[in-house]
């Protein structure tokens, strides 16, 4: 149990290092996104800092497979380079009891992978969605001025309304300038398609007129109703979409991008005891090789892992590509971690055999 707790410490306390570094790396680089989409007047200040607190569990899904593959490289490649795992093995410590004790932390990842996965991660999408969509209710009227004239969507409209409600939600005696058309209504509010996640201006009670360039003709059209289309949902937010839908309901879809989405978040935590199965093996290395020696292929098959999943996601949402595929990869991978765990000993069998 001694020995137990002092892998786990070193697996477990590299790894939280692993981790901190990675998730400011992520964290810093969706800052400057977030702080630029604020400054251009798209989302608002306040809530930054908190989609931040809500996007952490889909950084580290990602982040923590990741950073126990290298604490298990790093943590049993320093061991084998110092000696240590020589001594343990000249007590009777048999490679096998060490893959054993390195699997019980690995499955408290899983665990956790999974719990984000699954569960926090679409939770927290949810709730980022519900912010997005408030925020957007809000933005085009939040910078409206009653009385003044002013250009939006980059200067290509311009709005004019006498008054605005007390909730900010409602514009009275509303003119627009869009192009060639003039709009002219006694009322105007907002809403966002549930279905696309578009933002439409809906005014009332008015008149348009179209305006026919380089010459003195124009058409005029009453209507009680109107839709002026604000802004359409930007690729971020139908991604975001996709993410805050439960994995319960992922499972009663045959849609392709909701199954995508599903074996994306169930191969997260596949991912996990199929890395650590390849970095057990990779970690030993000669103490004149030092533990790095092996670090630079073993990123290359995370690498290799995780982009391949990624395409594959991308080909099923599109009907290009198997689910059956996805499977394959994993298992691919997973052979490649038995090969590695038992192909030296194999060899060895096999030589000690030639020299007979």
């Amino acid at each position: 149990m001694i020995l137990f707790r002092y892998l786990a410490r070193d697996v477990l306390s590299t790894m939280a290092a692993v981790t901190l570094v990675l998730l400011m790396i992520m964290m810093s680089g969706r800052l400057i996104q977030q702080l630029a989409s604020a400054a251009a007047g798209e989302v608002s200040l306040e809530i930054v800092f908190f989609t931040l607190l809500l996007r952490m569990p889909s950084f580290l899904e990602m982040i923590l497979p990741m950073a126990l593959f290298i604490s298990v490289l790093l943590a049993y490649g320093r061991m084998y380079a110092e000696n240590e795992m020589t001594v343990l093995s000249a007590t009777g410590f048999s490679e096998n009891r060490l893959l054993g004790y390195t699997l019980i932390p690995t499955f408290a990842v899983m665990v956790v992978v999974g719990f984000f996965s699954l569960y926090l991660s679409p939770t927290g999408a949810q709730k980022m969605e519900d912010l997005y969509r408030k925020q957007a209710e809000l933005t085009e009227f939040e910078l409206l001025v009653p009385g003044r004239f002013q250009s939006t969507k980059k200067g290509s409209r311009v709005t004019y309304t006498e008054s605005l409600s007390a909730d900010k939600t409602e514009m009275n005696h509303v003119f627009i300038a869009d192009g060639n058309t003039l709009l002219v209504a006694e009322r105007g509010s907002q809403y966002v398609s549930d279905e696309t996640g578009s933002r439409f201006l809906e005014l009332h009670g008015g008149r348009r007129f179209d305006i026919t360039p380089d010459s003195l003709q124009y058409s005029v059209l009453d209507f009680e109703k109107y839709g002026v289309k604000i802004a359409d949902e930007p690729e971020e937010r139908k991604k975001l979409r996709r993410e805050a839908i439960p994995t319960s309901e992922l499972f009663d879809s045959e849609h392709p991008k909701f199954r995508a989405q599903l074996l994306w978040r169930i191969s997260l935590v596949i991912m996990v005891p199929v890395l650590i199965l390849i970095a057990f093996p990779l970690s030993k290395v000669n103490p004149r090789q030092g533990r790095f020696a092996r670090m630079f292929p073993a990123i290359v098959l995370f690498m290799v892992y995780i982009s391949l999943l990624i395409a594959m996601r991308g080909m099923i949402e599109k009907k290009g590509f198997p689910e059956a595929g996805l499977w394959a990869l994993h298992l691919i991978y997973l052979a490649i971690a038995l090969a590695l765990l038992t192909g030296p000993g194999v060899l060895r069998r096999l030589r000690l055999r030639a020299m007979k």
